[in-house]
């Protein structure tokens, strides 16, 4: 499999670690490679566009665990990912980490499946808190050509961020498991990166 980027370059973060939210004023683009930098571990792995890792997810069960951790690069734990089966249905639940226990927390999301998979198409309804949980906001994630492309959109139906498979420079398509992330403008980067680890469960591939 051709580089992603390059070889990541393992320094610190340009956010402060101890911020709860990751945002910026203009568009970013992210590079996932939906594989662990731990030996022997599933997960996926974030670079900035300087190559520099962001975000992580080291998961040390099976593909497909119940139960995952989404961190930034000094390994904070940014969300707790949980999955639940209700009836014939599974929903997932993510948990902002603010030093609360899960139990005592309502999750910041969850996601849930509006269709079932049909030749690769997936549908999934996704609903959001407000930080005083007085709100809700409402976002779709949608699977568009490829075998882990997709889009989210707000309830506007506008596109808050969208995956892609990776090309290089020179216009060569890379693994099917590398693809660029580009996030809209004051939309929280850590918040998308758990939507596609939740992705990534789904279609186990982490």
């Amino acid at each position: 499999m051709a580089k992603v980027h390059a070889f990541p370059q393992v320094e610190s973060p340009s956010f402060s670690p101890s911020s709860t939210s990751y945002m910026s004023s203009k568009s970013e683009t992210f590079t996932i490679w939906m594989k662990s930098l731990v030996m022997q571990t599933n997960g996926c792995t974030v670079f900035n566009e300087n190559g520099e890792i962001v975000y992580r997810v080291d998961n040390y069960d099976k593909k497909g665990s119940n139960e995952v951790y989404l961190m930034d690069l000094k390994g904070n734990v940014l969300f707790t990912i949980l999955r639940r089966k209700l009836f014939l249905f599974r929903r997932w639940r993510g948990y902002k980490s603010d030093g609360l226990k899960l139990k005592t927390q309502k999750p910041y999301f969850q996601i849930k499946r509006s269709s079932e998979i049909f030749e690769g198409d997936l549908s999934c309804q996704i609903t959001v808190r407000s930080r005083d949980a007085q709100e809700t906001f409402h976002y779709k994630l949608e699977t568009l050509a490829g075998k882990l492309a997709f889009k989210v959109t707000n309830s506007n139906g506008e596109i808050v961020a969208e995956a892609k498979r990776k090309q290089s420079s020179e216009g060569v398509l890379l693994g099917d498991d590398v693809l660029t992330l580009a996030v809209e403008p004051h939309v929280d980067h850590s918040f998308i990166t758990a939507l596609v680890t939740v992705y990534g469960l789904m279609h186990r591939k982490l």
